[in-house]
């Protein structure tokens, strides 16, 4: 998608997904019957707001979803701007950014999201994209790492997922203080638990630049082929 004009996009939900994150769905002004917007999951929404500059956000929604989803973390600029606002509310849409994830490369394919923190939106919209193929994919699994149990997002969805045949594995790196009996440490450390299990499978990656380059420099220490790791950008 180029949009040759900024897309007014119309809040129409807001609710709490975590400390500090809400999710946002979004759907453009003249909408009938669905967003309309072409976009691959994993791509990236260039979202802007008044007064600030432009600021980039993961569609968490897979692309046959009727509306449009963003995470929005309180952060600075747009991101605290967004955060704040209501349903009726508008920001507009510059663009997409980023390849995505090409699942159709994937079909036949056993598939691992490893995801941390907010990272997990454009994972959820590959894997909501996949459960709805399901009988396309091999066995799908889940890897999902935050600070706190309090951290986690889509916590009813992943009952849905599991329903699904989705293997979950939540980690959390600050476990004290709280109730928690699951494994804890970084979520690329359950790289080692999961795979071996798999003959050949696909790992999709999300988070931050430095939990991506350790996960995708772990996997190349398992043998895997630099094809067989997925992001978005």
């Amino acid at each position: 998608m180029n949009c040759d004009e900024p897309m007014p996009l119309i809040i129409k939900r807001v609710w709490q997904q975590a400390p500090g994150v809400r999710s946002f769905n979004l759907l453009p002004e003249s909408a009938h019957a669905g967003h309309g917007i072409c976009f691959v999951p994993g791509q990236v929404a260039m979202l802007r707001v008044a007064g600030e500059k432009p600021a980039y956000f993961a569609f968490a929604t897979a692309p046959e979803d009727p509306e449009l989803e963003v995470l929005i973390k309180r952060k600075i600029g747009a991101s605290n701007c967004i955060f704040d606002m209501c349903e009726g509310e508008r920001v507009e849409l510059l663009g997409l950014a980023g390849h995505g994830f090409d699942l159709e490369r994937c079909v036949g394919k056993d598939l691992v999201f490893v995801a941390m923190g907010t990272g997990v939106a454009p994972l959820r919209s590959a894997l909501r994209h996949v459960v709805k193929r399901r009988q396309d994919f091999g066995k799908l699994a889940l890897l999902y790492g935050v600070r706190t149990p309090d951290d986690f997002c889509y916590r009813e969805e992943t009952k849905t997922w599991e329903q699904a045949g989705v293997e979950l594995h939540l980690v959390i790196s600050r476990p004290d203080g709280h109730n928690w009996a699951g494994p804890t440490g970084y979520v690329q450390s359950l790289l080692d638990r999961v795979l071996p299990s798999l003959p050949s499978p696909v790992v999709l990656v999300c988070g931050s630049l430095a939990m991506i380059e350790q996960a995708r420099d772990r996997l190349l220490q398992m043998d895997f082929e630099p094809a067989a790791i997925l992001t978005n950008y």
